[in-house]
């Protein structure tokens, strides 16, 4: 029996991939799928599909600049579930963004 909490934990988070992708955002708006993939431990086609929702949902705009795509943050969407349908996502955000990536 390992004596590690993490062998031992169910492999459930408090904070979802959607949410951490939109935190890898807010910390670079240039930064690149593969680079998401490996900040969120996901693969590069799930970080991609996560930009697509968040763009569908109008939480975040993307836009291409040159061969890459800068990502404009849209603060004042509130969040989808219910209980917090009346919070913007900019307050989530300012509440888990770290200073340092």
């Amino acid at each position: 029996m390992s004596s590690d909490p993490e062998e031992t934990q169910k492999p459930w988070r408090f904070v979802t991939n959607h949410t951490q992708v939109l935190l890898a955002i807010a910390q670079n708006p240039d930064v690149r799928a593969r680079d998401i993939a490996d900040a969120v431990g996901i693969t590069e086609r799930a970080a991609q599909r996560i930009v697509a929702d968040l763009v569908e949902a109008g939480y975040i705009e993307s836009a291409r600049v040159g061969r890459r795509n800068h990502y404009t943050i849209n603060r004042a969407v509130t969040m989808r579930h219910p209980a917090q349908h009346d919070h913007e996502i900019g307050a989530l955000l300012d509440l888990l963004e770290l200073d340092e990536p």
